[in-house]
């Protein structure tokens, strides 16, 4: 390989990097758009929030549901790598339990804005819940049992039945602006602390 060729790889990978970043500023710009105007939200305000023309979205994104899944995916995944970032930062583990478990609301909000078409009849959103379960379900097991491990929590609790309790008290806001899901969800948290 010449050294130009050599040159040129070495130019590539910013531009990848920089790409990678620029595709993620999108996905968090959609899903900002979707918790505020549901995922029917024109096209144009989500380019407007994430600073680009429409033509960069369909160039990533040819459809709607190409979109709503990778916002989705995006969230799952950067809420998958957060157990173990929190676990790993030198917080107690009841404090990266609690930071994650935060996380975790604010994921269950956006996930109601795209709770009816995640519900409906278009087969690219079937796989969706099974790669939620399998990706997020071993990362609160692992936040839990290191918090148990701690003694900071009893041990034995559930991660699922724990996930879809906080996903209950998240849903159950409606449009009542009185109701504070994350107070809520707070609750439950300090619920877990092991009593002496």
């Amino acid at each position: 390989m010449s050294g130009s060729d050599q040159g040129a790889g070495r130019t590539a990978r910013p531009k990848r990097a920089d790409a990678r970043r620029n595709k993620e500023a999108l996905l968090d710009a959609a899903a900002a758009v979707f918790v505020a105007s549901g995922v029917e939200a024109p096209i144009r305000d989500i380019a407007a929030e994430a600073g680009v023309g429409t033509a960069t979205i369909y160039r990533h994104f040819p459809t709607r549901a190409d979109l709503i899944v990778a916002v989705y995916r995006h969230q799952v995944e950067a809420l998958a790598e957060a157990g173990p970032t929190l676990l790993a930062s030198g917080a107690d583990p009841y404090a990266a339990l609690a930071q994650w478990i935060d996380l975790f609301v604010d994921f269950v909000v956006t996930k109601q804005g795209l709770a009816s078409v995640l519900q409906s009849d278009d087969p690219c959103f079937d796989p969706l819940h099974s790669y939620f379960l399998e990706r997020l379900v071993p990362v609160c097991a692992e936040l839990l049992d290191a918090a148990a491990a701690s003694g900071q929590i009893d041990p034995g609790m559930d991660p699922y039945a724990l996930m879809r309790g906080v996903g209950g008290l998240c849903a159950g806001a409606g449009k009542n602006p009185r109701y504070d899901a994350r107070r809520l969800v707070g609750i439950l948290v300090s619920g877990l602390r092991s009593r002496p």
